[in-house]
């Protein structure tokens, strides 16, 4: 299959992992210990020795955030296109079984405590009810890539069931239908469409997306998600020196598990990079806090507007020899589903 839809849909797979392998070394790290430990990271390195996450971890392994990505388009898959809660939490569960997941500090906090309540039999829709980190938006790619940008609340309707069993919050939802609005309106791009021409575009979708998504969910204290993206584009658009505005946005916006500062944080280095993917992985890769998470979730954008052929294949070789990822597959069923 060679059509522009289903190379969106594969680029964004891959832009997902790589931003999730290239930020995993210096996964938590505060900004000050990634530029006293690394320097400057340019390609994939393993985890460093004595980290509290992913000491052992092989350069271009990835971490969570590309196995719930692939979790969540299975459950998507085995529901037929149909995005149901049910399904979404019983894949959760299987994948954390499956990988050993609540053992050690693999797991975000509120997916953390979702699936160990999911374990002893809570219903979903009463486990994700204080989950307002950025788990959701972190796996919430498969949703854009399945979603056409014509219908929001149906789009939002997936986002949400694809939310509910660990991050049922307005703000949670929100930063999802952000990212799942921008991948969305990506993949709808035409063939030859420049990536930096259309930044804004995909992200006024995206917004739109977030601003209906706040009408669901338990209803938390939290800063908007969608400002909070404007300001990040701001200093990406208007600070010239890279090393500045990445500490810019470290100081700014943040860099932490919060949905509130982790996809603003990848709304910037998006339109930093203007939707190159290895270009924005190893912006995130040094930007310091979550930085797998941030990459993972700006790769996913980025994938879709560059196309699979937006990165280059030697990364992508090897993010295949180093993990079982099988994105053709899931890309192409995807692309199906899209079209149904």
């Amino acid at each position: 299959m060679t059509d522009i839809t289903y190379d969106r849909i594969l680029g964004s797979f891959y832009a997902v992992a790589l931003g999730d392998a290239m930020g995993m070394p210096s996964e938590l790290w505060p900004r000050a210990r990634v530029l006293n430990h690394f320097g400057r990271i340019s390609e994939f390195l393993p985890g460093p020795d004595g980290h509290f996450v992913v000491d052992g971890y092989v350069a271009g392994q990835v971490t969570d955030d590309t196995q719930q990505t692939i979790m969540l388009a299975g459950a998507i898959i085995d529901g037929g296109g149909k995005v149901d809660a049910i399904t979404v939490a019983r894949h959760i569960v299987a994948w954390a079984d499956r990988v050993g997941a609540s053992e050690g500090n693999f797991l975000g906090p509120s997916s953390a405590k979702a699936i160990a309540a999911l374990r002893d039999g809570a219903s979903p829709w009463d486990t994700g009810k204080t989950g307002e980190t950025n788990g959701a938006a972190m796996r919430i790619a498969p949703i854009g890539l399945l979603s056409s940008p014509e219908n929001l609340k149906h789009l939002v309707d997936n986002v949400e069931a694809a939310c509910v069993a660990s991050h049922h919050t307005d703000v949670a939802i929100s930063g999802a239908a952000l990212i799942a609005g921008a991948v969305s309106a990506a993949v709808e791009l035409p063939k030859g469409a420049k990536a930096a021409d259309h930044i804004d575009d995909v992200l006024e979708v995206g917004y739109a997306a977030a601003s209906l998504a706040m009408q669901r969910g338990e209803h938390v204290v939290a800063a908007s998600v969608v400002a909070r993206s404007k300001l990040a584009v701001s200093l990406a658009r208007t600070i010239s020196d890279e090393t500045e505005f990445l500490q810019a946005l470290y100081d700014t916006v943040g860099a932490s598990v919060l949905t509130t500062e982790s996809v603003p944080a990848a709304v910037g280095l998006m339109t930093r990079a203007e939707g190159d993917p290895l270009r924005c992985a190893l912006l995130a890769a040094n930007l310091g806090g979550d930085t797998d998470t941030i990459g993972a979730i700006a790769g996913g954008m980025c994938g879709a507007l560059s196309t699979v052929t937006g990165i280059p294949a030697e990364f992508r070789d090897k993010l295949n020899d180093v993990n079982e990822l099988g994105f053709e597959e899931l890309a192409a069923k995807l692309r199906e589903l899209r079209s149904a």
